[in-house]
């Protein structure tokens, strides 16, 4: 067998390899992933499934080396997961080819993916497997949102220390989840004297790190609360269900449009959490800092003891 001919029959991560350009780029591959789908044209196929197996080879526009073993650095295999599960929830395909290209279409909408090489066959039509295979670049001049055109849009609940110590916080967080909205909980400061800097940039992060210490006790407060510092961490736990506890250490440090360098007030930077991930709504449970809210972003103030209101 010739190497062309073998080449075409290969993987695609060993196509991806051969087609590698000088210097090569660092490639995330997620293989003989297997789901149930009805999918075909013929009428034998409506109504029944069938197994179909996916490899995905992505290329990736950034060195491993320069993530810096950060998450929100790189491209998430849970990114090639959600293009799948778009793709299937979307709308019955009667062909593999549109399929693939659905997924690979959105996985190019990455800002690091480069290029992809989607393989879908279907496992039980024979003694051998039917599919198509196909290779997409990320189109020129592509103009990339911040968020994803179907992310979800959760609601903030800001909670002051007054309103983490409420005896009944578990009962307060199965209110908020019955409003079957993703959930992210932002804290006030602990009611302690934080250390004072001389510096402004040591005082921010002393400031900073106040807040994530309320964070951690909430978490200590109820299972459900789980402490999350990074955008991936934060889309994946709104797409599960999950409520996160967002420490606002490494978004705010990170983010090239955060908020000014002088602005630690726990609410305002709750506030900017909400616009950045386009929230519904903010739940203010007792903070006292009087702060206008964002321009689209409805703001609701209460008490650090008041219930919940209705959610809608």
């Amino acid at each position: 067998m010739s190497h062309e001919i073998s080449l075409a029959f290969g993987h695609p991560a060993e196509r991806a390899k051969a087609l590698a350009g000088d210097p090569p780029r660092d490639r995330i591959l997620m293989t003989d992933h297997r789901r149930e789908v009805e999918i075909g044209a013929f009428q034998a196929e409506r109504g029944v499934t069938q197994t179909v197996q996916f490899d995905v080879v992505v290329e990736v526009a950034t060195r491993a080396e320069q993530a810096v073993d950060d998450v929100d650095r790189i491209l998430s295999y849970d990114t090639i997961v959600e293009a799948i599960d778009a793709a299937l929830a979307a709308e019955r395909v009667n062909l593999l080819e549109t399929l693939a290209a659905r997924i690979a279409e959105r996985i190019l909408t990455h800002p690091l993916a480069a290029r992809c090489i989607v393989r879908i066959g279907k496992l039980d039509r024979g003694p051998y497997v039917l599919g198509v295979e196909i290779l997409r670049n990320a189109p020129e001049g592509r103009r990339l949102r911040l968020l994803p055109s179907d992310a979800p849009h959760p609601r903030i609940v800001y909670l002051s220390a007054a309103a983490i110590a409420r005896p009944d916080l578990s009962d307060l967080l199965d209110r908020l989840e019955t409003g079957g909205v993703p959930l992210i909980l932002c804290v006030g400061r602990p009611e302690t004297t934080a250390p004072r800097a001389i510096h402004a940039m040591p005082q921010r992060r002393i400031d900073l790190l106040a807040i994530e210490q309320s964070a951690w006790v909430l978490a200590s407060c109820d299972a459900r609360c789980v402490v999350v510092d990074s955008r991936t961490e934060l889309d994946w736990a709104m797409r599960q269900g999950r409520i996160s506890v967002w420490a606002p250490s490494k978004l705010v440090l990170d983010a090239h449009d955060g908020p000014a360098a002088s602005v630690t007030e726990p609410l305002a930077l709750a506030l900017w959490l909400a616009q950045a991930f386009e929230a519904l709504e903010v739940l203010v449970f007792g903070a006292t800092a009087d702060l206008a809210p964002p321009r689209g972003v409805r703001v609701t103030r209460l008490g650090p003891l008041d219930p919940a209101p209705p959610l809608v």
